[in-house]
């Protein structure tokens, strides 16, 4: 076992889930590089989402929860949440791309301005009372999610030439 720590864990905590968040998306942003406009916009079933919208939707998630983070509800009254999941005709790569990055840099500023301190404060998503601890937990689980969904149509569209975005398996492509 690790020694206890000494001292407020409050900033490795904010330095951690930085480190996760950014792990994230440098993982989403190489998936994302290898893929098309059509593929992005390909879906495995009519149940499924597509690449393009789960882009639409992780970054319309950020933009509402990380706006305003300590101050307002994490779900805006401007967010079209269903919307998200509906492909947008005419979107293109570079626009859905631009969304990407407009998400994380809402998040990761949000982040940053986070004090040790401001982690037990309460924030709401839909009304819910969080710690702040609990709401960027909440969210880091998510965006695993999602950002695991994207890697896995990206690998699925590009199983003949995949390369892997991790430790390969062994005997696998590399």
């Amino acid at each position: 076992m690790a020694p206890a720590q000494r001292g407020d864990p409050g900033p490795e905590f904010l330095r951690s889930a930085h480190a996760r968040l950014e792990q994230l998306k440098a993982l989403g942003d190489r998936a994302l590089e290898r893929l098309d406009e059509s593929e992005m916009a390909q879906r495995l079933d009519p149940e499924s989402n597509s690449v393009a919208v789960l882009v639409q939707h992780i970054s319309g998630n950020m933009r509402s929860r990380w706006t305003d983070f300590l101050t307002t509800d994490g779900e805006k009254p401007d967010r079209n949440r269903d919307g998200e999941f509906e492909a947008s005709p005419g979107a293109t790569r570079a626009q859905l791309l631009h969304r990407w990055e407009d998400g994380w840099r809402c998040l990761f500023a949000a982040l940053d301005a986070l004090t040790p301190e401001d982690l037990s404060r309460t924030v709401r998503i839909r009304g819910e009372a969080l710690t702040v601890v609990d709401a960027i937990n909440r969210q880091l689980v998510h965006y695993g999610q999602h950002v695991g969904q994207l890697i896995l149509l990206a690998k699925h569209f590009k199983w003949q030439t995949w390369i892997s975005l991790s430790i390969p398996r062994k005997g696998g492509p590399r």
